[in-house]
């Protein structure tokens, strides 16, 4: 089967799994109800890129928690969202066809996401999707988030493939940033964001809200 990309990079959250209303729902609930901001749910929203850290500095502004205080923190909100998730826990809706058919047409893949190891396993492993992804690209591994493009490039470095033969799979607008100024081109997920809310689109092939019928490319 020939096709044109060597190598696909997901997004995790969003990408794989259609989650990102739990994460957002978790992030709230510590923000207004454990750390006393007021910001809205919509506002959270829009601060969910990056690392978790580096959430929690654009809220309330650098050097306002230790570091420590933002690693509880951000655990804490892992174990939210992994409590209020599990029972929903399921690839995006023809994921799994997608992924099989990838990997019997030789197409390299890897996960390059700004979650954390912890939730990278808890979704890999419950899921049986080590198969597909033997790079994993974690917030651990990156000294800058998205949109910087380190993820994505480091992810290609692994797998030895060209920057302009990879393709990514992301929800978040930041993401499909990152992956333009990594050389790639994207498929946008309209899980969390809509069409409307992706500025940066030029590098887009297409919209899609689940991988059903989607072809190689």
């Amino acid at each position: 089967m020939n096709t044109k990309f060597e190598a696909y990079l997901f997004d995790l959250n969003g990408t794989i799994i259609d989650d990102m209303h739990f994460h957002a729902r978790a992030w709230h609930e510590i923000l207004t109800k454990d750390l006393k901001s007021d910001i809205t749910y919509d506002q959270t929203v829009l601060q969910m890129y990056g690392k978790n850290q580096e959430l929690l500095e654009r809220v309330f502004g650098k050097g306002h928690f230790t570091h420590q205080q933002m690693d509880e923190f951000s655990m804490e909100k892992e174990l939210r969202y992994q409590a209020a998730f599990k029972p929903h826990l399921k690839l995006i809706e023809g994921l799994g066809e997608f992924l099989e058919k990838a990997y019997k047409a030789g197409i390299k893949m890897a996960i390059g996401s700004a979650a954390i190891p912890f939730n990278i396993d808890f979704i890999l492993d419950n899921l049986n999707l080590r198969k597909y992804f033997p790079v994993i690209v974690s917030a651990d591994d990156v000294t800058l988030s998205k949109p910087d493009p380190e993820t994505f490039t480091k992810g290609a470095d692994i797998l030895g493939v060209e920057y302009s033969k990879c393709l990514v799979f992301e929800d978040a607008p930041k993401g499909v940033e990152a992956a333009k100024n990594a050389g790639m081109q994207a498929i946008a997920l309209t899980t969390l964001h809509t069409p409307e809310e992706f500025h940066i689109i030029d590098n887009v092939i297409k919209f899609i809200s689940n991988y059903k019928n989607l072809e190689l490319f």
